[in-house]
């Protein structure tokens, strides 16, 4: 097999509380991050290792490699004329796909609110609820201490602790299965168990080592931990194409042979399609862009008389038609924010899905960070009217069929350029997906 060695300009993001830069090996400084792919079994890939004195970050159960550390030119050398080596590829940054610019917290509500994302997709007096489900959140962590969460205890981390320090994961998580009881807001499958997979730090930011690390731990958990895990979301993402790291599609690849549905946010990049994203562009995955849940304002744009209707594909969702073939592209749109606005002075203004807050209570955040949690909790449902086995590509099929009529495009605003440069998918319905 011929080897792989992908150059990427160094990104130094923090690991295990450390600023080390992913290796550049046009120009490479060191140390430096690395993910090595090996055939080597576990135990013989990390003799291998550290017979060659590599810092091993993480050593794969279920992907062939491991995330490491190199300390000097010289191992770098030895590891990229290494037999055993099949290929060495930069460990990336990778961030959580939420709209830099959201409102902020939201005033405490007088009881629970049912969100307009979810009551946009009917998730809401279903005959399902996501009972006897697991659903790992791959993300910031999840806020422990939250009164509208039920979460296992079983959880991993890349860092100290899986307690959100974000806040990202928590809104993420209470759109999949916020509890139905009096309080803040309902979630898409209110039954549902969640699980703790940090592999974001405090800033949204991790790397695809860590990610990898975090998918692993499903992997080897998902059938001991009750509930079993059987949907897992990722609501983020980097630049990237198909075959850059081998080691995340093998990660992934690895849960949907297990059964276990992975659902990824397309992401926010309006100008790139949904294949220049990773991990949005595997097969594998669900791939979910974002629309608005209800109809904007027009608070006086003077250019433009109309609103943004409900439906309408976000401004900063990043899409791409979905190809029946290679199972490539977005399965579906969901809501990512609430509407958007137009401004007086003609510009978009975009509302974001209410969920809860790190710390207790709720806020609002968009992106197709919260578009993703929308289906991955009719995902959820999908495994319970199941009886909890489901073969993932059953359930991107029964997403995709049961979909309501594709969106509108983008309104471009009056006082911008944007353009549209997708294909519209079908909207999420939960009775349209669940048959009922």
């Amino acid at each position: 097999m011929m080897k792989t060695f992908f150059a990427l300009l160094a990104l130094p993001v923090l690991l295990y509380g450390g600023a080390v830069p992913s290796c550049d090996f046009d120009h490479p400084t060191f140390p430096c991050r690395a993910l090595i792919q090996s055939a080597k079994k576990p135990v013989m890939r990390q003799q291998m290792l550290t017979n060659l004195s590599v810092v091993i970050q993480d050593n794969f159960q279920s992907a062939p490699g491991a995330s490491i550390v190199i300390p000097n030119e010289r191992v770098l050398n030895l590891l990229q004329s290494s037999d055993q080596v099949e290929g060495i590829y930069p460990d990336r940054a990778i961030f959580a796909h939420k709209k830099p610019s959201n409102p902020g917290n939201q005033p405490p509500a007088d009881g629970q609110v049912i969100p307009a994302g979810v009551t946009r997709i009917g998730a809401v007096h279903l005959p399902f609820d996501g009972t006897g489900i697991g659903v790992a959140i791959v993300d910031t962590g999840l806020d422990f201490n939250h009164a509208d969460l039920h979460i296992n205890p079983e959880c991993f981390t890349a860092y100290s602790s899986c307690q959100d320090d974000d806040g990202h994961g928590t809104h993420v998580g209470g759109t999949v299965a916020a509890l139905d009881n009096t309080v803040d807001v309902v979630g898409v499958a209110p039954g549902a168990t969640l699980y703790a997979v940090k592999v974001l730090d405090q800033t949204g930011s991790g790397s695809d080592g860590s990610v990898i690390a975090g998918l692993d731990w499903i992997a080897q958990h998902a059938d001991t931990v009750t509930p079993a895990i059987r949907v897992v979301n990722m609501s983020l993402g980097r630049p990237g194409f198909l075959n850059d790291n081998p080691l995340m599609r093998q990660a992934i690849q690895a849960l949907t042979d297990q059964g276990i549905s992975v659902v990824v946010s397309a992401g926010n990049t309006s100008t790139s399609e949904v294949f220049d994203q990773v991990p949005a562009t595997y097969p594998e995955v669900l791939a979910i862009a974002s629309t608005t849940a209800q109809d904007g304002e027009n608070q006086g744009c003077r250019g433009y008389s109309g609103i943004v209707s409900r439906d309408t594909a976000s401004f900063f969702t990043t899409d791409g038609a979905f190809d029946p073939a290679t199972r490539m592209g977005v399965t579906i749109s969901a809501p990512g924010e609430k509407r958007e606005n137009i401004k007086r002075n003609c510009f978009l203004s975009s509302e974001g899905i209410l969920s809860l807050k790190l710390g207790g209570g709720t806020t609002r955040m968009s992106g197709t960070s919260m578009a993703a949690p929308h289906a991955a909790g009719i995902v959820a449902l999908l495994y319970q009217q199941a009886g909890g086995e489901l073969n993932p590509e059953a359930a991107r099929d029964l997403i995709r069929t049961g979909a309501q009529q594709a969106g509108t495009t983008p309104l471009a605003s009056p006082s911008s350029s944007y353009t549209f440069d997708g294909e519209r998918e079908g909207v999420l319905s939960a009775c349209d997906a669940l048959g009922c």
